[in-house]
């Protein structure tokens, strides 16, 4: 699963409601967060 950032339009390994591979919680401005099916675009360890 990934999820995307929309202020960034980065992509991340993750969901929507708990943390990003590489360590962002999706729980902080959860309006700028969204599931998607894009190609995961975050090169930082852990989504890549």
């Amino acid at each position: 699963m990934a999820v995307k950032h929309l202020p960034t339009r980065e992509v991340h390994k993750g969901q929507k409601g708990g943390k990003t591979g590489c360590g962002f919680d999706t729980k902080d401005n959860q309006s700028h967060w969204v599931d998607s099916h894009e190609k995961i675009t975050c090169s930082k360890n852990g989504c890549k």
